[in-house]
């Protein structure tokens, strides 16, 4: 059998694996500090530079993932420790058992990692890869297709992708292309470049990190969409109701009463409210209470669009409730909104972790899917279409209700509640993520959230207003509705799997081209 020669490595000393898995988790965690509200983008590039070193040391299968899986356990419990105060202020669970739970998220999140630069090393071995190509084809694939993996396996959870860091960078220019997991791509690349200072053909490299830059700064100044319509006065309600207050009976028929009156304090074209700023179902709700919303809409000529939970009767609640945005429009029209991507654990309950809902005191619900693809909201001459709490995670969905639907939207509305999150990083990485969606879509993006971040983002992903966290108000603007494709919502995340099969492929024949060579 013919035996292919070793592969070239970046050094021959055989190394352990616990200390380099110690500084990959550690260099996992401090990729925090590259998302909001640190904003530090260019530290990633040096963090995976790091970990793309340390894993081609050597050609070890094993090693590179186990340095893999520490480094996304690391990079996983740091960015979304948030979900603690959840766990623990609100689900009642003691601390040492929800620090547990984040860990084990972690662990399962440091799989995607594990599965990436094990793969590329298994390929590098495979294939006889000489360092630049491993390190700039096959290592930024590997990478950016976990992290594509990891936003739809078991539902999904895509939180803290790289490419969301970019939003200010000059890497979000790709945003309408390729969307975030190609940007996420290019992330690696950069790093790649990194990595290769330490070999002879560093001045390649050096260019090409300065040409992905520049190119990125070059499509940052393209308008992919156009202006459609005349602009919308908009209304964007922060109740800033106590997440233990919410569901308790004491303190319902108040956040009532709020919402009733920040709605009919002010007319405008289109006031929203967050994610179940009522949470009765309207058969709870006192007779007058929608009626009268109703008369306010048809008097003032006001849209609305109202964050509340629907099932017609009690006995439909248990099997046919939705976590859904009521629209009322100014002519009688009714419209409706039900979230499509539900959360697990707080809006289903996934198979085998009954145990695991039973013991916290979070009120928890098993919702139905809505729709695929939904109609928009239509307001005046825009079409509004929205989407709930963290369902702006996931662009591709969102493209394809852009591309899918007769009557595409012309803004984007995230209504939210991240009040189970306190004052946590939460909040703005969620603002970062609904800018990533404006940008890939080229459309405005506005939020209605109980607590933050409230705020009206442009098509270039750029927040134009805000209100300040954590306190009660209204966030008024004019808003300019915008149509036309961008790449992204034509391909969705096609185009950059299809351009990272190139580069697997492109590596794979520059292996075959030196085999055939010797």
């Amino acid at each position: 059998m013919r035996r292919h020669p070793a592969a070239p490595t970046l050094a021959t000393a055989p190394r352990g694996t616990l200390l380099p898995m110690l500084m990959a988790a550690i260099a996992g965690g401090l990729s925090l500090f590259s998302f909001a509200p640190f904003g530090a983008w260019p530290l990633q590039f040096v963090l995976l530079a790091f970990v793309f070193y340390q894993v081609g040391l050597d050609t070890s299968v094993r090693r590179a993932g186990w340095i893999g899986w520490a480094f996304g356990l690391g990079w996983s419990v740091a960015g979304m420790h948030w979900l603690y105060v959840a766990i623990t202020r609100f689900g009642g669970l003691p601390a040492p058992i929800a620090a547990v739970a984040i860990v084990l998220l972690g662990a399962y999140m440091g799989l995607f990692a594990s599965l990436a630069f094990g793969t590329a090393a298994w390929l590098r071995r495979r294939w006889s890869l000489p360092v630049a190509a491993f390190l700039l084809l096959i290592v930024p694939s590997c990478w950016s297709i976990s992290e594509w993996m990891r936003g739809w396996v078991f539902t999904g959870f895509p939180w803290a992708s790289s490419g969301y860091a970019h939003v200010n960078a000059p890497l979000a220019g790709f945003a309408p292309l390729l969307g975030v997991y190609g940007v996420g791509a290019l992330v690696a690349l950069c790093a790649a470049c990194l990595t290769m200072l330490t070999q002879r053909a560093r001045w390649p490299a050096i260019g090409l990190f300065a040409a992905i830059l520049a190119a990125g700064f070059g499509l940052r100044q393209i308008d992919w969409t156009a202006p459609y319509g005349k602009p919308l006065a908009v209304r964007l309600l922060q109740g800033n109701v106590a997440q233990d207050e919410k569901f308790d009976p004491a303190h319902i028929r108040d956040a009532l009463i709020l919402y009733h009156e920040l709605i009919t304090q002010k007319p405008a074209d289109l006031i929203a409210t967050p994610e179940t700023a009522i949470v009765l179902y309207p058969f709870q709700l006192p007779p007058d209470y929608l009626p009268s919303l109703a008369a306010f809409s048809r008097d003032s000529g006001s849209a609305l669009l109202v964050g509340m939970p629907l099932a017609a009767s009690a006995q439909d609640a248990a099997t046919n409730a939705a976590n859904s945005i009521v629209g009322i429009a100014p002519g009688g029209a009714a419209y409706r909104f039900d979230k499509n991507h539900l959360v697990p654990f707080g809006e289903f309950v996934p198979t085998g972790f009954r145990w695991f809902v039973d013991m916290m005191s979070i009120p928890l619900g098993d919702f139905k899917r809505g729709g695929t693809v939904q109609a928009p909201f239509a307001v005046k001459d825009q079409f509004v279409l929205p989407n709930v709490c963290y369902e702006d995670a996931f662009g591709e969905e969102i493209a394809l209700q852009l591309r899918a639907s007769s009557t595409p939207a012309t803004m984007l509305l995230n209504a939210s509640n991240l009040a189970w999150y306190g004052d946590s990083v939460a909040i703005p990485q969620h603002l970062q993520i609904s800018r990533m969606r404006a940008i890939e879509t080229g459309r405005p993006m506005l939020r209605a959230t109980n607590t933050g971040a409230t705020a009206v983002i442009d098509p270039h992903g750029s927040v134009v207003a805000a209100l300040p966290f954590d306190q009660r108000g209204v966030l008024a603007a004019q808003v300019q509705g915008m149509r036309g494709n961008t790449p992204y919502i034509v391909c969705g995340n096609l185009l950059f799997l299809a351009l990272a099969a190139m580069s697997i492929g492109a590596a794979w024949w520059r292996a075959r081209s030196a085999r055939m060579k010797q």
